[in-house]
């Protein structure tokens, strides 16, 4: 009879927890996440156009014309200079003069709010003379810095590695009235050299891409965000290893730049760039953005985001009634 009974009490205790675990799923499926207010945005009223100070005039007007083609309406101007390359990126360790020269130029323009960061590099002439920075990674700078929910465009009129635009970038948001903190433009500037040397030494390997590795110090941004400007370089540590195998380049990337990107990721939560309004929900926006314009390269990844949603149900109730038969065994003992 007692044997009877624990029978039918496991099944009722296996009725109702199912259901409960059914109804969790259903809530929690739609959970929704409220991003923070942006009181930056009502004092930006028109796109910002940098151009780079040694252009010649026909190379000015090229472009204008190549950047304006994107957007419709009015716009500012300012210009780049030597002055403007030792402001921004001489703290984190560039040498420019006040007299270096400057030809990569951008159009920077707000848009909705919650939208995110998006990076366009244009051709020039039909030409892409961007020669070292690429688009993700003045993504990934620009979120460090603190720019938020932005188009932004870049082109030059001759072969040169961008950082001119990267500069005009820090100006053109600094001129719509947005304070940008230099500790985290810094971490940006160091952040932008750290990838673009492990990206140049590993561009020609087969299962690595610019994308890949950009992706994981995004979603490792975000997750350092949800813990707080406390993380400690430990679970940096292990947010990375994860990062980098969910990305499939954990074979790839060395223990030395694995070593750089943990400690260029411990600079930016050093600089309170993890402490901004909107951090993890733009950081969340540019993880999109990035698989969202490698859909070739994410899809063949074994990711969580690439699972269906039937698989993760199925996985969750798989581990729930493991669990759940090991409690009711322990029963009969």
């Amino acid at each position: 009879m007692k044997s009877f009974l624990k029978k039918i009490t496991a099944t009722l205790a296996i009725t109702l927890l199912v259901g409960g675990a059914y109804v969790f799923s259903q809530t929690t499926g739609q959970q929704t996440v409220q991003a923070a207010d942006d009181s930056s945005s009502a004092t930006w009223t028109e796109p910002v156009l940098t151009l780079g100070t040694s252009l010649t005039a026909a190379q000015k007007q090229g472009t204008i014309n190549t950047l304006t083609a994107k957007i419709s309406g009015n716009y500012q101007t300012i210009t780049v200079d030597g002055a403007t390359l030792v402001k921004y990126l001489n703290p984190s360790g560039s040498t420019f003069t006040t007299s270096s020269g400057v030809w990569s130029s951008a159009l920077i323009e707000k848009t909705s709010f919650g939208s995110g960061i998006n990076v366009q590099i244009l051709n020039y002439n039909g030409r892409n003379n961007i020669t070292t920075i690429t688009a993700d990674q003045y993504k990934n700078a620009a979120l460090t810095a603190g720019v938020t929910d932005a188009n932004i465009y870049v082109t030059s009129a001759t072969p040169i590695d961008g950082s001119g635009a990267l500069a005009g970038v820090y100006a053109a948001y600094a001129s719509t009235g947005n304070t940008l903190n230099q500790s985290q433009v810094t971490a940006a500037q160091e952040e932008m050299s750290t990838l673009s040397d492990i990206n140049s030494a590993n561009k020609d390997k087969d299962g690595y891409s610019d994308a890949q590795l950009n992706n994981a110090v995004t979603a490792a941004k975000k997750e350092m965000a949800e813990k707080g400007s406390n993380i400690s370089t430990g679970d940096i540590t292990t947010i990375v290893n994860n990062e980098l195998t969910n990305n499939g380049i954990i074979n790839i990337i060395t223990d030395n730049q694995k070593t750089q990107i943990i400690n260029m990721l411990v600079k930016i939560r050093d600089s309170g760039a993890l402490d901004s309004a909107g951090f993890k929900e733009q950081a969340s926006k540019l993880i999109n953005n990035i698989q969202t314009n490698a859909k070739s390269i994410f899809s063949k990844l074994d990711t969580e985001e690439n699972r269906n949603f039937l698989q993760k149900i199925g996985d969750q109730l798989g581990k729930f009634f493991q669990s759940l038969w090991q409690t009711i065994s322990g029963w009969f003992k």
